[in-house]
């Protein structure tokens, strides 16, 4: 009887389901997004080790820092760069504004990993960090005055960034300070 009482009182606290507009069915009584899908369990630590190894085993472009904090800065002066090509695009298509979007994105998270850790930088890093910030800058620069096939034929060969970047940005947020795994650390060589 205790049981069948608790039961109908878990069912008269509920919230019925009722249609969002132009959208899934959400609870009255919703405030935030609805799993819809099994949680997420999330890279393993043995993966994320991997995939560092990998990206700090493989060798940076001509001009790239090697140290974290201005491979950042280095890393979010290219995407802005390319963001702010793009954006001078007057034909831009949907994937353009989609690669632009991302980008913003992207900076953005290396934003926040420099402005993280920089408290934590010697004077000599955060000066590094503004010349690397500035030599990348410089690489898009020249473009400002190009006609806007060739704006837009520079933002479409854009092959991205060295996959160090992201994980020197996650290092510099969460102030780790131990040297990445090596390739034979995590059994590639």
């Amino acid at each position: 009887m205790i049981a069948s009482l608790a039961f109908a009182a878990a069912l008269m606290t509920q919230t019925a389901p009722v249609p969002a507009q132009d959208g899934p069915m959400v609870t009255a009584a919703q405030d935030g997004p609805v799993a819809t899908a099994a949680p997420a369990t999330g890279e393993t630590v043995e993966a994320l080790r991997f995939r560092e190894a990998v990206a700090y085993a493989n060798p940076l472009p001509r001009g790239a820092p090697e140290q974290d904090y201005p491979l950042v800065a280095w890393c979010e002066a290219l995407v802005n760069g390319h963001v702010a090509l793009g954006e001078t695009l007057t034909d831009a298509d949907p994937l353009d504004q989609d690669i632009i979007r991302l980008g913003k994105l992207e900076a953005a998270d290396f934003r926040s990993a420099l402005d993280a850790a920089a408290p934590r930088q010697s004077a000599a890093s955060r000066t590094a960090a503004q010349a690397a910030a500035a030599e990348a800058t410089g690489k898009w620069a020249s473009l400002a005055g190009q006609d806007e096939a060739v704006r837009s034929q520079a933002f479409g060969l854009f092959f991205g960034l060295p996959g160090r970047c992201e994980h020197a940005a996650r290092r510099l947020r969460g102030n780790i300070t131990t040297p990445p795994a090596t390739p034979q650390e995590v059994g590639l060589e």
